[in-house]
C-alpha cells in the first residue's frame, strides 16, 4: 500500500467530522508508543513547555544515575539510549529551543559524570555531534537568544 502525501491526508481530515477525528487518533494512539507518547504531549503538554523540559531532565537525571560507570563498552551503550529517548523528545515538540536546551543539559550531564570521553573515539565523536547540533540549532534562533545560548555552550567545548 503506497502512503497518501500530507497534502492528500490533509484535505481528507478536513472532511471529516469531530467524532470520526477523535476514532482516528485514538486508533494511531493504539498501533505504536510513539504515536501515543506524541499525542499525550499535543494534548496535555505542549501548552507548557518549560514544566515539559523540566520533566525530561528528570528523565535525562533518573537514566544517568542507572549508567554502569566502570565498564566504558555498556556507558557508550547507555548513553546511547539516554540520548535516543531525548530525541524523540525533541521531535515531539519541533522547537529549537526545546532541542539546545535539552541536548546542552545532556552533554552537560555526560561532563559532570565524570565518563571519560577522551579514552573513547566513539564517545568523543557523540559529544561532538550533540555539541554540533546544539550549534545548528541555535543558528535558527533569534539573535538575542542566540547570544544568551551561545554564551552557555562555551563551558561545553574544548
Amino acid at each position: 500500500m503506497k502512503a497518501a502525501t500530507i497534502q492528500e491526508i490533509k484535505q481528507e481530515l478536513k472532511s471529516l467530522s469531530p467524532s470520526e477525528l477523535t476514532e482516528i487518533c485514538l486508533r494511531l494512539g493504539r498501533f505504536k508508543k510513539d504515536n501515543k507518547e506524541l499525542l499525550t504531549y499535543l494534548l496535555f503538554e505542549a501548552s507548557d513547555e518549560t514544566s515539559y523540559i523540566e520533566n525530561v531532565k528528570k528523565e535525562i537525571d533518573e537514566e544517568f544515575r542507572e549508567l554502569p560507570k566502570p565498564n566504558l563498552y555498556l556507558t557508550k551503550k547507555s548513553l546511547r539510549k539516554v540520548l535516543r529517548n531525548t530525541a524523540r523528545q525533541i521531535r515531539y515538540t519541533g522547537s529549537a529551543q526545546v532541542e539546545v536546551e535539552l541536548l546542552t543539559y545532556f552533554c552537560q550531564k555526560i561532563r559532570s559524570a565524570g565518563i571519560p570521553i577522551k579514552d573513547s573515539p566513539v564517545l568523543t565523536n557523540l559529544y561532538n555531534q550533540q555539541l554540533k547540533k546544539v550549534r545548528a540549532a541555535i543558528a535558527a534562533m533569534h539573535e538575542d537568544l542566540q547570544y544568551d545560548y551561545l554564551r552557555g555552550l562555551k563551558g561545553l567545548e574544548g
